[in-house]
């Protein structure tokens, strides 16, 4: 008999089992996959997620792999560009775009360290449920062909936007807002250029160091460009960079070196889906998912899971009845996730609106409010402070912005 069993044990199961386990609970992670593997990704995490590993002892584990640390940033918007980096958020003065067969392995072996066990190539089909409808355990199959049942006192499911999880209880979609776009990535060696993250004409790409010395490109459609792009992607992907930057397009094609397989992301719409019930929970993309444009996916599995699991102590302790602990995770993640939410649904329409047109203009003549700006994306600081009305006053006023000109939430309805 467990304490937790968690579902998945990626970028947002792992940290619960490991967080729990330092505490001493009974935990059991189970994952179809084995451990180093691959997985489509944005492989960025910001600063708010590269604190999480830092307060977990798991930071300079990642840096010594030899990930790239990355101190510059630039975002563009046709001729609109942003450029430049964050304030330190909680002393972290870095990002960066880690492999997932490093990232992830490392995470594993951490909630190994803690005593949580780990069972690989082991996938959930199907949850077991007490006569009053709460969920006692899993049912899973195991690597050597057979089936067995698990029991805990409690389930994660941190097993994406697809959770096993979420569909035997039933778990409803309670916004939901479309995908606009789809994605191909790959990795490149030959090329050396900064953090870049550039749209034009509703084409974007992005550029970002990983390990071995290697570029992740990628590119970013809207889907009525599918069945084109994906009829000759080499060609399609070429092409994006030379419309959108032609002097990166030229460097990618007289030196880029393309080291393995396009990866395709067709991802899901942008949801919240109920994360929490008798004897459940849902965190990471299972409960929560959003457009890959912003890069949040990683950080906020970090900072959610780590939220999850010291709810989950507070039930499991007796502090506070369990279900009540969990559902004022849901409650605290839903509130502090909003504005990432709406920033990157806004964004990943791959054309500025009025508004943001309005504020991003002058954030590019302003070199602290370019500071604000990152340090927002980074997560230093929330979308409510960097769009409230009188920090945008100031902005304004300190470029010159022409009344006229000066856009506010109020008329953008949303941002």
């Amino acid at each position: 008999m467990y304490d937790v069993i968690v579902v998945g044990a990626r970028c947002a199961g792992s940290p619960v089992a490991m967080l729990l386990a330092r505490r001493g609970y009974r935990v059991l992670v189970v994952d179809r996959a084995a451990f180093p593997s691959d997985t489509v990704s944005t492989h960025f995490i910001h600063q708010a997620g590269l604190a999480r590993l830092n307060a977990w002892g798991l930071l300079e584990r990642l840096r010594a792999t030899g990930m790239p640390a990355l101190r510059r940033m630039r975002f563009a918007s046709g001729d609109l560009v942003v450029e430049g980096f964050a304030d330190p958020i909680e002393g972290i003065t870095e990002v960066c775009c880690p492999r997932r067969t490093v990232l992830d392995a490392l995470l594993v072996d951490a909630a190994r360290e803690a005593g949580a066990e780990v069972l690989e190539r082991c996938g959930v089909v199907g949850l077991l449920f007490a006569a009053d409808g709460r969920v006692t355990g899993v049912r899973a199959s195991m690597a050597d062909g057979g089936e067995r049942e698990f029991h805990a006192r409690f389930v994660v499911g941190a097993d994406g936007v697809n959770s096993t999880v979420a569909a035997r209880v039933g778990a409803d979609v309670y916004r939901a807002v479309p995908a606009t776009g789809f994605v191909y990535y790959s990795y490149f060696s030959g090329i050396d250029w900064s953090h870049q993250n550039l749209i034009r004409d509703e084409r974007q790409f992005a550029a970002c160091r990983t390990h071995d010395d290697l570029m992740m490109l990628v590119v970013m459609r809207k889907r009525d460009a599918y069945r084109t792009f994906r009829a000759d992607p080499e060609a399609e992907f070429q092409a994006v960079f030379d419309h959108v930057a032609p002097e990166f397009g030229a460097d990618l094609r007289a030196n880029g070196r393309q080291e393995e397989p396009f990866r395709a992301i067709h991802y899901a719409d942008n949801f919240y889906r109920r994360s929490h019930g008798p004897g459940w929970a849902l965190v990471g993309d299972a409960g929560y998912h959003k457009d890959p444009l912003t890069g949040w996916g990683i950080t906020d599995a970090f900072v959610y899971g780590e939220l999850l699991a010291e709810q989950l102590h507070l039930g499991l302790s007796g502090d506070v009845p369990i279900d009540d602990a969990v559902a004022e995770y849901a409650r605290r993640r839903d509130r502090d996730s909003a504005g990432v939410f709406g920033l990157t649904v806004a964004m990943s329409e791959l054309t500025l609106s009025p508004f943001l047109a309005s504020v991003l203009g002058a954030v590019s003549r302003s070199p602290s409010y370019q500071r604000k700006f990152f340090t927002m994306v980074g997560g230093g600081l929330s979308s409510d402070e960097f769009f409230a009305p009188d920090s945008l006053a100031a902005l304004y006023d300190e470029v010159g912005t022409p009344p006229a000109e000066r856009l506010l939430p109020a008329d953008a309805g949303a941002h």
